[in-house]
């Protein structure tokens, strides 16, 4: 599925590169691992390739996908249920989890509309700030812009 040099998404870590395919002996047993490094803080993660997927792994989302993105930025018809902030963090926090851009994409819209009606928990406003670096750097890989670009689109959307 990737090979050395590739890069893609590892989920609530953001984009990385494969830097090598490696057999290791867990147990007695041989398994293929992918070895990534995070390009946002140069960890190094071991995927084990026979469960990338359902662990989350994969590409850099295409033009097309990155429509949908601004597209679900730009919506306003949301309407947010009364509940504590430890759920909606707890919540929030399986969408982030999941991998999708699209998850990650309704977070950072959902909290920063939340923001403008009162104040994020501390949690929350941490929360914002990781979703918007997740989304940042796999956008302006995606597009090939630098990423204070993208972040200034971004802000341009919530701040009209």
């Amino acid at each position: 599925m990737f090979s050395e040099g590739d890069l893609a998404v590892y989920p609530a870590h953001g984009v990385g590169v494969i830097e090598s395919v490696e057999q290791k002996d867990i147990s007695g047993v041989e398994q293929l691992f992918y070895v990534m490094r995070i390009l946002d803080n140069d960890m190094k993660i071991m995927i084990p390739k026979a469960n990338a997927v359902n662990l989350g792994l994969r590409n850099i989302i295409s033009e097309a996908d990155v429509e949908r993105v601004y597209a679900i930025l730009e919506d306003r018809d949301v309407k947010f249920t009364p509940q504590t902030w430890n759920r909606r963090y707890r919540e929030y926090m399986e969408k982030i989890k999941t991998g999708s851009i699209f998850d990650l994409a309704v977070v950072l819209r959902d909290l920063y509309l939340l923001q403008m009606d009162k104040p994020l928990s501390f949690g929350e406003r941490k929360m914002l700030e990781t979703a918007k670096g997740l989304l940042v750097k796999e956008l302006s890989i995606a597009r090939n812009t630098e990423e204070t670009d993208i972040e200034a689109g971004i802000e341009a959307i919530f701040n009209g």
